[in-house]
């Protein structure tokens, strides 16, 4: 049940990010042009993905543990260091150049062609090789 309900979910989402725009790389390259052709209407996609969540959180209070698992994460902390800072102009650089951040590339992999694929290639291999360069250089520690 569990993974049927996780299947359910990566497919509304996938197809929430298509209906929505966040797999056309043109467009979301419009939403990061704050200086050029803005396009202000992903906004509301971006509006409609905090409001849910927030409630999302607000509801784990009232419950003991999920449905469908065993405990909820933990609340996201509200601390500011390096590696946030860091990290989120890595992303923000990527997903301007791309277009594209991990869930709208996963979401355009059946349709995006050679363009999606090489971003998730990419992706992936800044996943595996960065722990490796963190322990040996000692970055963001």
């Amino acid at each position: 049940m569990r993974m049927f309900a996780s299947a359910l979910a990566g497919a509304l989402f996938g197809l929430g990010l298509m209906l929505s725009g966040m797999t056309d790389t043109t467009r979301v390259q419009g939403w990061l042009d704050i200086f050029g052709a803005w396009d202000p209407t992903l906004a509301f996609v971006l509006g409609g993905a905090i409001l849910p969540m927030a409630v999302a959180w607000r509801m784990t209070r009232r419950f003991a543990s999920p449905i469908l698992g065993t405990a909820f994460p933990p609340p996201p902390q509200h601390k500011l260091g390096r590696n946030v800072v860091v990290g989120s102009t890595l992303f923000g650089m990527g997903w301007g150049l791309a277009g594209l951040c991990p869930g709208p590339a996963l979401a355009s992999l059946s349709w995006g062609g050679w363009g999606g694929a090489l971003f998730l290639l990419a992706m992936v291999a800044g996943m595996v090789v960065t722990p490796p360069l963190r322990r040996r250089f000692a970055l963001f520690a």
